[in-house]
C-alpha cells in the first residue's frame, strides 16, 4: 500500500500538511523502516548539549520534540489499531503539550531516548505487519473527526517529517 492510495475524504483536513511532505510511491511499511533509520541517525548526530536547547524560550527543547514524536505516534498507532479491528468507538483527541511536562523529557539521556524510540517503532512496524490492507482500509472517528487506519499510520511519517524538518532548520 503507497500514500497515493489515500484519500483526502480518510483523515481531518488539519493532517493535510502532514501527508503531504510523503512522496506518493512510499509505501507504508518500507516508509516506516526508511523513516527509523532516518529517526534513529538523527538521534544520534545531536551532541548532547544540544539535546535541551530551545530556539525560542517557550519552545520545546529539541529532547521534548522527539519526546512528541513518540507520544504521538504511540497515540496514532493506538487509534490505527483500533480502527483496523473495525472499532466504532469514537476515540478521544489529546493536548500534546500536556504530554511534554509529565514525560520528564529533558531529564532523559540520548541512549534512553533512543531506546525507546526504536523500540516504539518497531511496535508499530510488527503491528503494521500484522494488518491486512482491508483491515487499514477501514474507517472510524478519533478526535471528533473521521481517519482511517491506513491515514493515521501515514500521518505518523508526515509528522516525523515536519518536526525533523524543524529540528534541521532551527534548532541544529
Amino acid at each position: 500500500m503507497t500514500k497515493s492510495e489515500i484519500q483526502q475524504k480518510e483523515y481531518n483536513e488539519y493532517y493535510t500538511g502532514y501527508v503531504n511532505l510523503i512522496d506518493d510511491n512510499t509505501e507504508l511499511i518500507d516508509g516506516y523502516y526508511q523513516d527509523k533509520k532516518m529517526m534513529e541517525d538523527l538521534i544520534k548526530s545531536i551532541p548532547d548539549e544540544k539535546l535541551i536547547h530551545r530556539y525560542q524560550p517557550e519552545k520545546w527543547s529539541i529532547i521534548e520534540v522527539i519526546q512528541h514524536l513518540i507520544d504521538t505516534e504511540r497515540i496514532f498507532m493506538y487509534r490505527c489499531f483500533r480502527i483496523a479491528r473495525n472499532d466504532k468507538t469514537e476515540l478521544a483527541g489529546f493536548d500534546q503539550d500536556d504530554y511534554i511536562f509529565p514525560s520528564e523529557a529533558n531529564s532523559k539521556t540520548k541512549e534512553q531516548l533512543l531506546e525507546e524510540f526504536t523500540a516504539n517503532r518497531n511496535y508499530s512496524i510488527s503491528l503494521l505487519k500484522s494488518l491486512s490492507e482491508k483491515n487499514l482500509g477501514f474507517v472510524g472517528n478519533a478526535n471528533g473527526g473521521v481517519v482511517s487506519a491506513r491515514a493515521a499510520a501515514f500521518i505518523v511519517l508526515g509528522h516525523d517529517m515536519h518536526h525533523t524538518n524543524i529540528i534541521k532548520e532551527r534548532y541544529l
